[in-house]
Order: structure tokens, then sequence, then C-alpha cells
């Protein structure tokens, strides 16, 4: 009783039980669970807020958050398959932003953006380019989210302002997301990991001197979970990290339709959401001739929508099987970088029952950070601001600063564990990113 009249949450770290060993700048060993250890402050919320519930339903509430000036740039899609264009928002100074903002104005431009972003002008991009060092973040959002979140912007804002050494950060915003236009029926789901793909790629074209960090909320960490594992000993980012991951979406589907509040609440306000998304690129989503208007237009919830919009789109025949092939719990074991995931355990969209504990459990590489109490994107302290961002921008800062990541490389991976990487293994073979044991023909 008096531990949560104090605010005080438990914090549990469940990791291998011989994490890959990290050289540290200077010279002696650490590993990921030391560094989350020692810069991942103790988990103290609003006693106000008392359970996951509350946690939840107060990020409804507005809240100005950090001023932080954003520049777009709108890509064109490289992928054969998923064509269109996608956005992301680039971190610039206050000048910066109120000088774009000022001359979009006097140019009488009339784009939609969120506040306090402009866009590039194509001279302004061309030399954007740089040779500097500093660390970089990318952030991926939340489910219809965008560059514009205040959990964001509450993250990046400690990194930007660092006395160690001030961060560069991007957002890739989600297709049609963020006032963001969308040119083929496409959004974005839960495995859209190329637009990330492609924008990492240009990142290390443009600053080839930068070291690469990501970070993703939600939807956002599944995606990134997901690339992470794609990617395997070829990821380039030095470390990455999720934040209310729902991790294993059947079982967070499952759940959420079990209960009163899961369904009629946060599934119905997640389906909302999306049917604002609908509206806002209605022609565009309308030329996939699979996609029924009349049923999507009754659908209330957000399984409902996946059914109607997502399955069609992307080619699911139900929405069960879309959640089965894009859940990232499986892809964790496939993850060669250092890893920490975030999660609440009593967060009602991101069920306990849904995080990759066994996973974890197996990959050196990877660590999970669970408290018992803070809810889905919450974790709200009693002098403002969300727990989890201040954890989360503390852990990348001090992995920044202590690591040593060419010296660790090279490192044991843990490659006798069954973690894919499916070179040189003998039958039968685990893939963690297609979800199947792979066996001989005969």
């Amino acid at each position: 009783m008096m531990s949560w009249l104090l605010g005080h949450s438990k914090t549990t770290y469940t990791s291998h039980a011989s994490p890959t060993p990290l050289q540290t700048k200077t010279g002696s060993k650490t590993n990921l669970k030391e560094i989350a250890e020692s810069s991942i402050p103790p988990c103290r919320l609003n006693p106000f807020l008392f359970n996951g519930h509350l946690q939840t339903m107060y990020t409804a509430v507005k809240d100005p958050g950090p001023q932080i000036y954003y520049k777009r740039q709108i890509f064109d899609s490289d992928h054969s398959v998923y064509p269109g264009t996608f956005a992301v928002d680039f971190v610039v100074t206050r000048e910066e932003g109120l000088a774009a903002g000022e001359r979009m104005a006097s140019d009488k431009d009339t784009t939609e953006l969120p506040e306090r972003t402009a866009n590039f002008t194509p001279k302004e991009w061309e030399g954007i380019g740089s040779s500097d060092s500093k660390p970089m973040l990318i952030a991926l959002h939340g489910l219809t989210g965008g560059s514009h979140e205040v959990y964001l912007r509450e993250t990046l804002q400690p990194l930007l302002t660092s006395t160690f050494q001030p961060w560069a950060a991007c957002v890739v915003n989600g297709r049609g997301c963020a006032l963001s236009k969308i040119s083929t029926p496409q959004l974005f789901n839960s495995r859209a990991t190329w637009d990330l793909r492609q924008t990492i790629k240009t990142l290390h074209a443009l600053f080839p001197n930068r070291p690469l960090y990501a970070i993703g909320f939600s939807l956002g960490a599944n995606i990134l979970t997901n690339y992470c594992g794609e990617e395997g000993a070829s990821c380039t980012l030095k470390a990455a990290v999720s934040c209310s991951n729902p991790w294993n979406l059947e079982v967070c589907n499952t759940t959420l339709q079990s209960t009163y509040l899961g369904l009629h609440i946060y599934s119905r306000t997640m389906g909302k959401n999306l049917m604002g998304l609908f509206h806002r690129h209605r022609e565009q989503i309308l030329k996939n001739p699979g996609i029924d208007e009349t049923a999507l237009l009754a659908s209330r919830y957000l399984h409902e929508f996946d059914r109607h919009v997502q399955c069609p789109t992307w080619g699911y025949p139900t929405e069960g099987a879309y959640y089965r092939d894009s859940q990232s719990v499986d892809a964790v074991l496939a993850i060669r970088i250092p890893f920490l995931g975030i999660n609440a355990e009593d967060d009602p969209i991101s069920n306990k029952a849904g995080l990759p504990v066994q996973e974890i459990l197996q990959n050196p590489n990877t660590l999970l950070c669970t408290t018992d109490w803070g809810g889905h994107l919450g974790s709200f302290q009693l002098g403002g601001g969300r727990w989890f961002a201040s954890a989360a921008a503390a852990f990348l800062e001090k992995m920044f600063e202590e690591v040593e990541f060419e010296a660790t490389r090279g490192v044991d991976e843990g490659k006798d564990v069954n973690m894919g990487g499916l070179e040189g293994k003998k039958y039968p073979i685990f893939d963690p990113n297609h979800r199947r044991l792979i066996l001989p023909d005969a």
C-alpha cells in the first residue's frame, strides 16, 4: 500500500543467462543488462493514475509537450511490390523551423502539415548531407500517430539537448499518417519494414559517419523489431529500443475482444482512428478492388478494419493470418544488435500474455525491461512526463557514451542457440522471420 502511495513501480529485467559482452570505450567489458540497470531510473509514477487503464486513458488528455520543429521530405518508395510515397520528418532547430514556416506562409503554400512542421525545399534537401559523427535516432510512432506525438517528442527532447553530445533525429511516418498523402491504395501495416529500410540506407548515404540508433512505439515498435530480425547480422543500427510493443498480435487481439473495456473502449477507439485515416484517403484506398466499402463503413473495431482494409490490401485471407504473419515475437530470435524492450505488465493493449519472455531468454543480444504498472504508452510521473520516455533516452545515451561498437563486432552472438541465421545449420531449421520449421524435401 505504501509503495503505491509513493508511486513506486517494480522494475524487472529479463535476459539471457550469458548476455553478449560489449566492449566499452575505456577497454572494459559490459553488457546490455548492466548498461540498462546503470542508466534507467527507478520507475516512479503518478499514484492518482494507479492502474494500467487509468495510465492508458490519460494519454487522451491534451498536453503540449516539448516544442520540436521538423522539416519533411517525401520519399518515393524503391520497393518493387509496394510503390508509392512516404514522409520522413527531420528535427531542425527552432530558428530553422520558424524560418521555414514563414517561408511557406509567404509563398502561400497550402500544404497541410502537423504543427511546427514545414517542407524541405529542393535546395535545402540537396544540401542536407553532412560528414559529422553525431549520433542520430530514427523513431517510429504508434498506430495512426506521427512525429507530432507527445510521447515521441518527450523521448527525443533529452537526446536533442544532451550535454554530452546533442543528437540528430528523424521520424519515419507511416503511410497516410501525420497528414501525409498516399499515392497508392496501401496504408502502413504491422510488418511494413520497407520504408524504414529505405530511410536507413538513405541516412547512411547522407551521413556516412553518424552512428544510427532506432526507437519504436507500439505498432512502430513491432515494425522496428521485425526490421531488426529481418536484417539479422547485417543490421547497421548500433542499438534499438522497443516501447509498448504488442509483440504477439494474435494474443493481443484475442484479449482485447475478451473484455468490455478491451473491445468497446480500446479496440473501438483504435478502429475509429483508423476509419479517420480511411475517410482522409478514401479515394486512393478504394482503388483496391478487393475492398468492400459497405462492409468497411459498418466496421467499429480494430480487427474489423484490419479484416476489411489490411487483409485485401496486403493479400491476407483473414485478420488472424495478418496478425500471425506480422507479429514480432518470433523475430526477436533473429536480432543480432543490442536490443531493449520496455513494457508495462498491466498494459491493456500490449497484453502481458504476449510478452516474448522465452524468446528474450534465448537471445543474448536482447533485454526486456518490464514494470508492474504503467499502461500503454503511459507511465505518467507525478511531476509530469512519461517514465518510459526518460528511461529509453537515458539508455540510448549511455549506449552511445560507453560502448565501442567497432571493437564489439565479432564477439560471440549465441550461434549455438537456434535463433535464426540459416547458413550452416542442419535440418530441422526454425526460420524466425517466416515462423516456419524448414525441413528437406525428402
